[in-house]
């Protein structure tokens, strides 16, 4: 991601589909006063007086979080998901969430984890950090199967490893842009009891997408088998920072007997950031009041955009890359519902040096799938954001995307046509 970043500094004028952050057009900035306010009336409308008000606000405050109650209420409203607010705990975006389960869950070297490959490079990043191993469960070109999750779950337990987590996401999936069944949405939940596996579930694309969504895996969850990670970087206020981690299993404790998840995530967090900005929060909160709790509802003109978005992109893509011509160079990409990633499939390997001639020659950045592969792989995979750009933006990013595909996979072909002249010598002469 480094070498993203120095490729996207070094060519300024190129059009840039690498970048995974939403659009902030939506976003007017004083309404960050009125979110603010919103949330103190609604502290004085509980019966704080204000010098707890002030408190709040400028004290360090519970390392759980003051907004849970508020986000138990949305949950409830908005994603069916029925949780206590001391099931929750407030984070810094979902990878601090990320990385206090982790560290919870994970405490002996046979453990290991297992997440859907390709992954979201947080997830393995924070793994690496604790020094704990990751298994991949690969996709397939349409999705995830259980099947496939549970013959990793028989490998890693005949290898004397114990298999602790599954990590997921189910919704418009970073990278690969997928989105699980509701069918495999309910076997999983199904293994992963069986198995005495937690699943980790990331979805922070579903509510800032186009239709109807299917349930969260946490609304279907009826034995705790599911510890949700959620994020309000895409729907609320991305600067805030703010997550949550849904975390209602019963776990042992070292002199306390039987706890919450949450409370073990709650102690590792007052290690790590002590507690979450509570300026932040109020600004999460005063919106999350304001709309009822219903994130889709405030998210409506976004998600509209963002599906155009991304209609738009795999409009010009068959403009540019008509099927004929794709089947000739060998060329495929998916079609997402929603979500901010398309991926392509492509002749060439696309590497780092590819991402340099695209961007020098061609004036396109995109971003290479192998980078989300934890044990290597997507060396032929090119991922696509289409979240940040306005619809010229698109169509000439898309143009120069298709010339700098067409050259790179002509190239390919002639460079690979010798080898099947010589070989077609080779077997003449025998």
């Amino acid at each position: 991601m480094n070498f993203l970043n120095e490729v996207t500094l070094r060519y300024p004028e190129a059009i840039s589909f690498a970048p995974g952050r939403p659009y902030d057009g939506f976003f007017e900035t004083e309404e960050i006063f009125g979110h603010v306010r919103r949330y103190l009336d609604h502290l004085l409308e509980e019966g704080a007086s204000p010098a707890q008000v002030r408190t709040a606000m400028y004290q360090y405050g519970p390392a759980a979080g003051q907004i849970r109650e508020i986000i138990a209420d949305s949950l409830r409203v908005d994603e069916g998901i029925e949780v206590s607010p001391g099931a929750i705990v407030v984070t810094v975006g979902a990878q601090e969430g990320m990385l206090l389960v982790l560290r919870a869950l994970f405490t002996g070297p046979e453990d290991v984890l297992l997440v859907s490959s390709p992954c979201y490079v947080g997830i393995t990043g924070a793994a690496r950090l604790l020094d704990i191993p990751v298994a991949p469960v690969e996709e397939r070109s349409d999705g995830f199967h259980c099947a496939d999750l549970a013959a990793a779950i028989d490998r890693e337990l005949a290898q004397g490893r114990r298999p602790r987590a599954f990590y997921v996401v189910p919704d418009h999936s970073n990278p690969s842009g997928t989105t699980m069944s509701r069918a495999a949405r309910d076997e999983l939940i199904e293994l992963a009891a069986h198995h005495q596996l937690l699943v980790l579930e990331d979805s922070p694309y579903r509510l800032v997408s186009p239709g109807t969504p299917l349930p969260t895996l946490k609304s279907l969850d009826r034995r705790r088998s599911v510890v949700h990670l959620g994020s309000y970087s895409k729907t609320v206020f991305p600067g805030a920072r703010v997550g949550f981690v849904v975390a209602d299993q019963r776990v042992e404790s070292d002199g306390e007997g039987e706890v919450l998840l949450a409370d073990e995530l709650s102690k590792i967090k007052s290690m790590v950031t002590v507690n979450t900005s509570s300026l932040s929060q109020a600004v999460v909160a005063g919106t999350l009041l304001a709309a009822g709790g219903r994130i889709s509802e405030l998210n409506v003109k976004a998600a509209a955009y963002y599906g155009e978005a991304m209609q738009d992109v795999l409009r010009r893509l068959d403009e540019y890359l008509p099927a004929a011509r794709r089947e000739e160079l060998g060329i495929t990409w998916n079609s997402p519902s929603g979500g901010f990633f398309l991926t392509m499939r492509v002749p060439f390997r696309a590497d780092n040096a590819a991402l340099t001639r695209s961007a020098q020659d061609h004036g396109v950045i995109w971003t290479p799938m192998s980078y989300f592969y934890p044990l290597g792989g997507g060396h032929h995979g090119i991922r696509l954001s289409i979240s940040y750009l306005t619809p010229a933006e698109i169509d000439t990013g898309i143009a120069r995307l298709a010339a700098f595909i067409e050259m790179e996979a002509r190239q390919h072909q002639q460079a690979l046509s010798p080898v099947a002249h010589t070989s077609a010598s080779a077997r003449g002469g025998q």
